[in-house]
């Protein structure tokens, strides 16, 4: 995920003149891949009935947005990243919104959907009467994941912006709060704690079209359900720059898949359809128009207790596994940490560029 330091690393004069030219490179067109697999979709595989009705594939397909019980609707926008929407009976949008950039994350992204999350756990005037969230992504695109260039641009330097993501803990977190902002982009939206302000207790939905990659994706795992277009893409996407999934994944992906079908999309990085993911159990539902299903599944959800709702999301998160979630966090930054900057983690990312080299024999950690 977080490639500052390898950024710094990439400009040593002691590195191969291949190395400097990925590097410069890297920054210049991570963006630009996640355009050019925007247009490849539309040349993809897809449901023949599902691209008729939406105007051709994901290129061309925007999520519309939910239909309002109220005859006024409140909009907050954090950041000029994030929109909250409220549709009325408690039900809140949270609308990604950038789209000119597939809502790519940057650190005001990061910070927009971390303080989103925090403000409906904490903020009256947003969660007052809460009972659902559906998430979605404005434009052709649910997020494509790292702005590599956007987050370097960050703040005083590159290290600085690597700081902010990996401090544990965030500022967002709350009481007990356990990730690092790179992280609570995707955790807060699950955590849940009975008695305490810490949680979230509520159904939070994904919405997914388009573009669904690397920590787009982890955002999603976040949620407590995810329903998708069928020719949504889809892809743990980290191994393809030599790092792994350090935003929450250990934690989701346990509960959702076996590990075996998790190794095998997480190393190869993988481009999956709406329609696998549904198949392996990677989305709740794969329908024509998710929007359409998630606020029919809300609407069901808002007929129920508030009270049994939330003991049913803190039940199932507290007791699905076993193993610690700070613990899980924390692995995964230590792990993250040391592949950040090396040789093999800056090959991977050249051979994105087609600058390729060899990877060294892995050593023993």
């Amino acid at each position: 995920m977080m490639l500052m330091a390898a950024v710094r690393r990439f400009q040593r004069p002691l590195l191969p003149h291949r190395v400097n030219q990925a590097a410069r490179l890297f920054f210049r067109r991570r963006q630009s891949y996640a355009f050019s697999n925007s247009e490849n979709a539309s040349s993809s595989n897809h449901d023949s009935k599902s691209s008729h009705k939406h105007g051709g594939g994901p290129a061309s397909y925007s999520i519309r947005e939910p239909s309002s019980s109220s005859s006024t609707t409140t909009t907050t926008t954090i950041r000029d990243r994030v929109k909250v929407i409220s549709l009325g009976k408690g039900v809140v949008h949270v609308l990604l919104s950038r789209p000119e950039k597939l809502n790519s994350l940057d650190i005001p992204m990061f910070e927009a959907i971390a303080e989103a999350a925090s403000r409906l756990r904490d903020d009256p005037a947003l969660n007052r009467n809460l009972r659902a969230i559906v998430m979605s992504g404005e434009g052709r695109a649910f997020c494509t994941g790292l702005d590599a260039k956007g987050v370097a641009l960050s703040g005083s330097s590159p290290s600085e912006s690597t700081r902010r993501l990996l401090e544990r803990p965030s500022s967002y977190g709350g009481e007990g709060g356990l990730g690092n902002l790179a992280q609570d982009v995707c955790y807060l939206w699950r955590r849940v704690s009975s008695g305490s302000s810490s949680g979230l207790p509520v159904p939070v939905i994904a919405v997914l079209h388009g573009m669904c990659f690397g920590g787009g994706l982890q955002i999603a795992l976040g949620a407590d359900m995810r329903f998708s277009t069928p020719d949504c893409r889809l892809s743990i996407m980290e191994s393809r720059w030599g790092l792994i999934p350090d935003m929450g994944a250990s934690i989701t992906l346990r509960e959702i898949l076996r590990m075996d079908v998790a190794k095998e999309l997480t190393m190869t990085g993988r481009i999956i359809s709406g329609n696998e993911a549904e198949r392996i159990g990677l989305v709740t539902r794969c329908v024509d128009d998710p929007m359409e299903e998630a606020m029919k599944v809300v609407n069901e959800i808002i007929e129920r207790s508030p009270d049994s709702v939330a003991a049913t999301k803190e039940l199932f998160q507290s007791t699905w596994v076993e193993n610690d979630d700070g613990t899980c966090l924390t692995k995964e930054t230590d792990l993250q940490m040391k592949l950040i900057g090396t040789w093999n983690q800056i090959v991977a990312s050249g051979r994105q560029f087609g600058v390729s080299l060899p990877y060294f024999q892995r050593k023993g950690r």
